[in-house]
């Protein structure tokens, strides 16, 4: 049976939510799209998901294989259209959606340019806090960061995001840098409300194990920019990510501290609704983001 076949059906069922849903988008019998799961899993030796009649879900190995067989999907989609498509310009309308912070600090800066090198593409850029439904929203893309809950969608990695606790010169000087997690309790902390994210608590990796610490705060705010700009005028301590403060790390008017206990990065990631023949527009436009984000430079400045 063809290997490629076999991942090609794994990431769609697994975009489908079911076999029926995916063998019908393919037109075979849902015994078949099974048959070449069980054969995928028999030729790796490992169960990659976990198949009831009701549902449909990914083992951890599952997760990460499927991270790695969208790449593949998607790369060998753009090496066939790079030599298909030989002179074809990308044209048409693409929608996207992105976080409203990251998106005006990471995103709308880089329309500019994607639209000069593709005279013929024209863009809707939508900023939203909340988990915008692209399938029924009718977005081509998608730009989200941190954990991806939801395995029905397709995804691929354009960079790491990596939380850091931060403070100002001028505070650090005034209450003193934690040497430990467990100081940040003698600190003021800059939190965000329950409302929004973060509701585990800041993340930090102690004796091997990742540890949310729940901080009780004098100030807090649903919104991000806010906290950025009450850390940087010296009223706390604030668990940020690096896209929002590395420029002020390297300006000095942050300071990065309790750094040997940072945890593990989760993602920035570039979401579809789908990954067979995705539209020229879309995948310059992945490129376009990862050319940038991929620069270890980008984020200073």
């Amino acid at each position: 049976m063809d290997k490629l076949k076999q991942i090609e059906s794994f990431v769609l069922v697994t975009a489908k939510g079911s076999l029926t849903a995916a063998a019908q988008s393919e037109g075979v019998a849902p015994a078949v799209m099974g048959r070449r799961l069980d054969a995928l899993e028999a030729r790796l030796g490992v169960k990659l998901m976990l198949r009831t009649t009701r549902r449909l879900t990914l083992t951890p190995e599952g997760q990460a294989f499927l991270e790695d067989c969208q790449r593949l999907i998607t790369a060998l989609a753009d090496a066939e259209a790079a030599v298909s498509a030989g002179g074809l310009k990308a044209s048409g309308h693409l929608r996207v959606t992105a976080p409203a912070g990251f998106g005006r600090r990471h995103v709308a800066p880089l329309v500019p340019g994607f639209l000069a090198e593709h005279a013929e593409l024209s863009l809707s850029l939508n900023l939203s806090d909340r988990v915008v439904d692209i399938v029924h929203e009718g977005f081509d893309c998608a730009v989200r960061v941190g954990d991806l809950p939801d395995s029905s969608l397709v995804s691929t990695r354009l960079a790491d995001n990596r939380r850091l606790c931060v403070g100002a010169p001028g505070y650090l000087k005034r209450a003193g840098t934690p040497k430990h997690p467990d100081d940040l309790a003698r600190h003021a902390c800059l939190t965000l409300s329950s409302e929004a994210s973060q509701t585990r608590g800041w993340a930090f990796q102690v004796d091997g194990a990742v540890q949310h610490l729940r901080l009780s705060a004098r100030l807090d705010c649903s919104d991000g920019q806010v906290l950025h700009d009450w850390c940087v005028a010296g009223l706390g301590l604030a668990w940020r990510s690096t896209w929002e403060v590395e420029a002020d790390i390297a300006a000095g008017r942050l300071v990065s501290v309790l750094d040997g206990f940072a945890a593990p990065p989760n993602g920035i990631y570039a979401v579809f609704p789908q990954s067979r023949h995705l539209p020229l527009r879309v995948r310059l436009w992945v490129e376009h983001l990862r050319g940038h984000y991929g620069r270890t430079d980008y984020w200073r400045g």
